[in-house]
């Protein structure tokens, strides 16, 4: 089967590609358009394999998604190409419009004039809204209530996917994740950003007090579902995927400097990497808490 995956040099689709090459015989063709947050490190291990294809492109490029398909014939698109980081769509939602919704709707308009077997959409847990300390956890059935200019495009996005999964009979599964943490994570996220912060003996900014609470999957064990999902899932159908391990902002900023005091040597400035934490202020909308069911 060729699988042709979107945002495959970002940090889950580049998971998400190494994984197929390494687990399965699927043939790969990676489409990213290189954009800041892409790392060429995270596919180098599978990037000579005979089975692995890459192609810079942008997904809002209907030319260039028409002539990829075109070439290569996908059965399956995995799409993870997306503007994902919160602050940056406060800053600027255009681009998150642009890429998140009108990438998506071209992408899908590609696949649909392929006649793709499947179209996975990958999206976030952000869609359903902010909980309550008490809670129970997002279903599948949870309602949509963005509150970023993030989440409100991937909403869209996902609304996209299944409108065209209703009206042209495409075969979609969508789904939806928790915050996701390993390797090639890009450095403006909390747990990188406050690892390489922590190790240099910088501030440790934390917004608020840090009582915002997040489910923490591993981007390896979210990759492994991802292919389950695009192999065996039902069409039409949505899945939530989160790791049942919810923590506190200031807990995992927490355990990465205790984590950094053990290994590494002692800092002269303070008797321990706790004490660089700074509180500041909080972010406009900062959801209090996301937590995936996933029973």
């Amino acid at each position: 089967m060729r699988i042709l995956v979107t945002g495959g040099r970002g940090f889950i689709g580049s998971a998400v590609v190494r994984t197929l090459i390494g687990s399965t015989e699927h043939q790969v063709v990676n489409v990213d358009r290189l954009t800041y947050a892409s790392t060429a490190g995270s596919v180098a291990a599978v990037a000579d394999d005979a089975r692995y294809h890459f192609e810079q492109a942008d997904i809002c490029d209907a030319a260039a998604m028409a002539d990829i398909f075109g070439r290569h014939q996908p059965d399956v698109v995995m799409h993870l190409a997306a503007e994902s980081h919160v602050d940056r769509s406060i800053d600027g939602p255009g681009e998150f419009i642009r890429t998140n919704l009108v990438g998506t709707y071209e992408l899908l308009e590609a696949a649909r004039a392929a006649g793709v077997q499947r179209f996975h959409h990958v999206s976030t847990d952000e869609v359903f809204g902010s909980l309550s300390m008490t809670d129970p956890g997002f279903t599948e059935s949870s309602p949509y209530d963005p509150r970023s200019p993030y989440s409100a495009s991937k909403a869209g996005s996902d609304h996209l996917v299944r409108a065209w999964g209703e009206t042209y009979g495409m075969p979609i599964v969508i789904t939806n994740c928790s915050n996701n943490y390993g390797p090639f994570h890009f450095p403006e996220k909390l747990v990188p950003l406050v690892t390489i912060r922590a190790l240099a003996g910088e501030p440790l900014p934390v917004y608020g007090r840090g009582d915002n609470v997040r489910d923490w999957l591993h981007v390896e064990d979210h990759a492994r579902a991802l292919i389950q999902v695009a192999e065996h899932g039902v069409a039409g159908e949505t899945y939530n995927m989160g790791g049942n391990e919810e923590r506190t902002n200031l807990e995992v900023v927490h355990a990465i400097c205790d984590l950094v005091d053990e290994l590494t040597p002692p800092l002269d400035s303070v008797s321990t990497r706790r004490d660089l934490i700074e509180f500041v202020t909080d972010r406009p909308g900062h959801d209090l808490r996301y937590a995936i069911d996933s029973t």
